[in-house]
């Protein structure tokens, strides 16, 4: 799946000279943690979210520094830093240079820079023009219906070969000693694994086979990867 796909494009926006009085009352009536900054020429500058917003005198949250510790940061950090939790204007406060995606940039992409970047949105430009926005909650609303088990029927040979070709191919999995035996969608693992993690994993990776309902692990944990050979004497 593309951005194009998911992305809201109903987008709420604020200017760089709007106040902060503004931009969060339009948070609020309109159930967004976070505003795209459109200067007058339709440009992205920047964003603003709630967490801009966190440490703010009104709600005596600013945070105060010791002396002895503004004593060995640069005036000009300071003067920053104050701008930034004092000052009632969008421009003082928002991210500026925000990170954004192309509506053909795949969710994967998508979802990683989010991660990476420790942001709930991303705008999404089409050349230099705002056209949507993709966020978290975006992501959920994709992911939802297919977490859903299929109601269809799958055969217990189609399931366990399913399940060995993708045990095959994981680097985590044991390559010899795993057992998987299938009864109508019930399936039961055997054998050894080397770690509790390992076990939780063959685990997950069944449950997530289609036309399986049900994992019974009867695995056995075992440390003999790690055991040297006795030396020949």
């Amino acid at each position: 799946m593309i951005v194009a796909e998911l992305m809201c494009r109903d987008i709420v926006t604020v200017q760089p000279e709007s106040s902060i009085a503004e931009a969060a009352q339009s948070m609020l009536r309109h159930r967004v943690s976070g505003l795209p900054v459109i200067d007058k020429s339709g440009h992205l500058v920047g964003i603003l979210t709630e967490g801009d917003l966190l440490r703010r005198p009104e709600l005596g949250t600013e945070g105060r520094r010791a002396a002895w510790m503004k004593a060995l940061i640069n005036p000009a950090s300071l003067a920053a830093e104050y701008v930034h939790t004092h000052s009632r204007h969008v421009s003082d406060v928002m991210s500026r240079n925000p990170v954004f995606v192309r509506p053909e940039t795949s969710l994967a992409k998508a979802a990683e820079l989010m991660q990476h970047k420790r942001v709930k949105r991303l705008p999404v430009l089409q050349g230099e023009t705002l056209v949507g926005v993709i966020s978290r909650f975006d992501l959920l609303t994709a992911l939802a219906p297919k977490l859903i088990p299929a109601t269809e029927e799958v055969g217990e040979q189609e399931i366990q070969e399913t399940i060995l070709a993708a045990l095959a191919r994981e680097l985590w999995a044991p390559k010899s000693g795993l057992r998987v035996q299938v009864t109508g969608t019930t399936v039961y693992l055997e054998g050894m694994v080397y770690s509790e993690d390992e076990r939780r994993a063959a685990r997950v990776l069944a449950e997530n086979t289609r036309g399986v309902n049900m994992v019974v692990d009867r695995l056995e944990l075992t440390d003999s990867r790690f055991k040297l050979a006795p030396s020949a004497k």
